[in-house]
């Protein structure tokens, strides 16, 4: 699977989840039967392209850590709190945050492009450039945020 796709999907889902307020697995199986199906989310993809377990991992790693990364979060959104945050900038901060403290397989700088790729796609015009001065901010101090982390 591709891990663009996997992102999308991962996001699609925690917006779900945030809108509806159902479980992650409700949120997973949903977006991605829209995904091949429907075609709703705008993606072509067929179903044998689209791992579950992998974008399952995206979104329940986010939501474990939820607590952890919105503070980190809090530190970065200078004049802004997290509430205050349209959904999907949200949510792309937090499944970025996920990837770049939690998950070692991926390096950072690709994490950054790919949030903001995600930012420009699903937000608003302003979006891309938000995503990119918090999550660069964060990229910078990224050393001491990953010796830190439980």
């Amino acid at each position: 699977m591709k891990r663009r796709l996997a992102r999308e999907l991962a996001l699609q889902s925690l917006y779900q989840m945030q809108m509806n307020e159902v479980s992650s697995q409700e949120a997973i199986q949903i977006v991605i039967e829209e995904a091949v199906h429907e075609n709703e989310a705008g993606l072509d993809v067929r179903h044998e392209e689209i791992s579950p377990e992998y974008v399952g991992e995206l979104v329940e790693g986010t939501r474990k850590h939820l607590d952890a990364i919105d503070e980190l979060l809090e530190k970065y959104i200078k004049g802004w709190k997290m509430d205050r945050l349209s959904k999907v900038d949200r949510e792309i901060l937090r499944l970025a945050s996920y990837e770049m403290i939690y998950r070692d397989d991926i390096p950072p700088k690709v994490v950054v492009n790919e949030a903001i790729e995600l930012a420009k796609h699903f937000g608003s015009e302003e979006s891309g450039k938000f995503v990119n001065g918090v999550l660069g901010q964060m990229i910078r101090e990224m050393e001491e945020l990953k010796a830190k982390r439980p």
